[in-house]
C-alpha cells in the first residue's frame, strides 16, 4: 500500500499534492471508501461525528470533502457478518481508503477481526490516508498514553511501518500535547518515532519515508 499518514487530514496544499502524487491521477477521478470504525471506540465521538465525517461536514471534513469521483463507507464491524466475497471486491476497486480517527486500539482490533489485515498486503496500488488513529494504527506501537480502549491487550498495533506517531502536536484544543510531552512519550516507545502537528503528514512509498509539512514536527531516533 501507499501511505499518507496525517494527524488532521488533508489540511493544506502540500498534503493535497502528496495525495494526488500517490493516486497518480486527480482526486476528481479517484474512488474512495471511508472507514469510520475508530470513532465508535472513542468516548467523545459517536453517531453525530460519524455522520459529519462521512458527509464531509466541518470539523470532520478533511478527507471526505475533497471532491472524490465516488465516496462510499466501509464499516469494519459489519464485515465479518457478510462474507469476504462481498466486501473484498469493494476494497480492491477503491483507489483510496480514508481511515478516520478515534481509538487506535479499537480500530486495530477491527482491522484484524474483519479480515482487512489479511487483504492489505495484496493492495499494492491502494492509497491509505489516515487521520490520527487511522495513521497510528499502521505503526508498531502507540505507547501506553494512547491506550484507552479497555479491551486492548497492550499498545501494539499493525506494524506496517517501523516508526511510531505522536499526533496533534501543539493542538490548541489539546493543551497537553506539547513537544515536551512528545519527547517523554518517545523515550518510552524505544523505537523511531515522529511527533507531527495537524499541518504535517508522513508519506510512505515502497519503504521510503517523506515528511510533508507546512507546520512543525520532530523525528526521534530509536
Amino acid at each position: 500500500m501507499k501511505l499518507l499518514l496525517t494527524s488532521g487530514g488533508v489540511t493544506n496544499e502540500s498534503i493535497r499534492d502528496a495525495l494526488v502524487d500517490l493516486l497518480g491521477k486527480p482526486i476528481s477521478e479517484s474512488t474512495a471508501l471511508c472507514i469510520p470504525t475508530a470513532q465508535w471506540g472513542h468516548p467523545m465521538l459517536g453517531p453525530a461525528s460519524v455522520r459529519m465525517s462521512v458527509a464531509g461536514e466541518p470539523p470532520f471534513h478533511r478527507m471526505t470533502s475533497l471532491g472524490w469521483a465516488s465516496l462510499g463507507v466501509l464499516e469494519l464491524t459489519a464485515l465479518p457478518s457478510i462474507g469476504e466475497e462481498r466486501w473484498v471486491p469493494w476494497v480492491r476497486e477503491a483507489d483510496v481508503l480514508l481511515v478516520d480517527g478515534g481509538d487506535t486500539a479499537y480500530l486495530c482490533h477491527w482491522i484484524r477481526e474483519s479480515g482487512l489485515s489479511r487483504v492489505m498486503p495484496s493492495l499494492s496500488e491502494t492509497v491509505w490516508v489516515g487521520i490520527s488513529a487511522g495513521s497510528m494504527v499502521m505503526t508498531p506501537r502507540i505507547g501506553a498514553d494512547f491506550v484507552k480502549w479497555p479491551a486492548a491487550p497492550d499498545d501494539r498495533t499493525l506494524g506496517v511501518v517501523d516508526f511510531s506517531i505522536y499526533p496533534h502536536l501543539d493542538h490548541e484544543q489539546m493543551p497537553s500535547n506539547t513537544m515536551a510531552d512528545a519527547e517523554r512519550w518517545a523515550a518510552d516507545i524505544a523505537g523511531p518515532a515522529y511527533a507531527i502537528d495537524d499541518q504535517t503528514a508522513i508519506k510512505v512509498t515502497d519503504g521510503t519515508v517523506e515528511i510533508i509539512s507546512e507546520g512543525h514536527w520532530k523525528a526521534f531516533s530509536a
